[in-house]
C-alpha cells in the first residue's frame, strides 16, 4: 500500500529526471571548467551514456543510488510500499547496467560509473578517475 495519494505519487515521479539531474550538472560543470569537451546523452551509443568522450571511447554514467541499486542486498529490505514493483524494477536496472557495461566493453569502450553521492561529495576524485582514463587513452594513440 502506497503512503502517498495517487496525485502525490504522480507529482513525485514527474520530478524524476532522466537527464539534466543535479549529479549530471555537477559532473558536467566540473569537466567543462577543466577544459574537457564531451557529448551528453548520446542516443546512438548503446546505453545512452550521460557523458561521452568519443575520441577516446570513454562512456560515463551518473547513477543515482536508488534507481541503480547501490548496496541493493541491504537496501531492498527497506522498501516499505509496492515492494514487488520496486524490487523488480530496480533489479532490472541493475541487470541492464551490467548488460550495457559488457556490450560497451566488448565494443572497445571504457565505461566509468559514478554514484550520485560520490559525484556531489567527491567531484574532484571523480574527475581524477576520468582524467586518468583519458591519459591512458592518449598514451596509447
Amino acid at each position: 500500500m502506497d503512503k502517498l495519494t495517487p496525485e502525490q505519487r504522480r507529482k513525485n515521479m514527474q520530478a524524476v529526471k532522466s537527464k539534466g539531474s543535479k549529479i549530471e550538472v555537477t559532473l558536467g560543470k566540473a569537466l567543462w571548467e577543466r577544459g574537457y569537451r564531451y557529448r551528453k546523452n548520446v542516443k546512438n551509443i548503446f546505453g545512452k551514456p550521460d557523458f561521452v568522450f568519443g575520441k577516446y571511447k570513454i562512456a560515463i554514467f551518473c547513477d543515482s543510488e536508488f534507481w541503480h541499486g547501490k548496496d541493493w542486498q541491504t537496501k531492498k529490505h527497506e522498501i516499505k510500499s509496492n515492494k514487488d514493483f520496486w524490487i523488480k524494477k530496480i533489479e532490472r536496472n541493475i541487470e541492464r547496467d551490467k548488460e550495457v557495461n559488457e556490450k560497451l566493453k566488448n565494443d572497445g569502450w571504457t565505461v566509468l560509473r559514478f554514484w550520485g553521492r560520490d559525484i556531489i561529495k567527491n567531484t574532484d576524485e571523480c574527475i581524477r578517475k576520468i582524467e586518468k582514463e583519458i591519459q591512458k587513452k592518449k598514451s596509447v594513440t
